[in-house]
């Protein structure tokens, strides 16, 4: 089976329906314009042909011919590489790091209470659900500094960042008093249609599009 996936002409991407790190790639793929073949993915049950090509039997799972990825930070800055129009990475060094480490931190401090909140016990997820506002409070000021997240053009960052936010009503997160710019900088993410085509049926249903 894992044979017959390498050798499709068009990408692969083993995804799950409902998941921030699978959405921030299918974020990248739909900015990019890129067609690809999904597979849907439960992540508790994977199918055979993930197993065989994933150690980790983890998703997103990236396939191209013998070329197998996983990870989202390594498909994604793949992706940007290999399909570089439009970049979603600014040119200088100084700013390209700024942006990796934003994207660490995301990864790190970000996602695990998402994953908490909704994978975990009542006591996790209320742990999950406080932290996860204590992120957003603190990071205010970044979504007011610019028209995107740290970087006045759409990149890697806010394809990481989108989906949390995205998902903000469905887990159950009020912004913070001060919180407009995180509203705005949502609703100029959502009204692309490259991030209507990135979400699955699944995740349409979490919150309403912008008007």
């Amino acid at each position: 089976m894992a044979t017959s996936v390498r050798m499709r002409n068009t990408l692969t991407l083993f995804s799950s329906n409902d998941d921030v790190l699978c959405h921030r790639v299918r974020l990248v793929l739909a900015a990019k314009g890129v067609t690809y073949d999904l597979v849907a993915v439960d992540p508790q049950n994977p199918p055979e042909d993930l197993i065989d090509l994933n150690p980790y039997h983890s998703v997103p799972t990236l396939v191209e011919r013998d070329l197998v990825l996983y990870a989202a930070s390594v498909v994604s800055e793949y992706l940007d590489e290999r399909y570089p129009h439009p970049p979603l990475m600014p040119v200088d060094p100084l700013s390209r790091a700024r942006l990796r480490l934003a994207m660490l931190r995301i990864e790190h401090d970000w996602v695990p209470q998402v994953q908490a909140i909704q994978l975990g016990n009542k006591t996790q997820a209320e742990a999950g659900r406080k932290r996860l506002k204590e992120l957003l409070t603190a990071s205010v000021p970044l979504f007011k500094a610019s028209k995107f997240f740290l970087n006045p053009e759409m990149s890697l960052a806010d394809c990481a960042m989108a989906p949390i936010i995205w998902r903000l009503d469905a887990l159950e997160i009020s912004l913070p008093k001060d919180g407009k710019a995180i509203e705005d900088y949502g609703n100029r993410i959502f009204r692309n249609p490259g991030f209507i085509r990135s979400l699955t049926d699944q995740e349409k249903k979490l919150r309403d599009l912008p008007g």
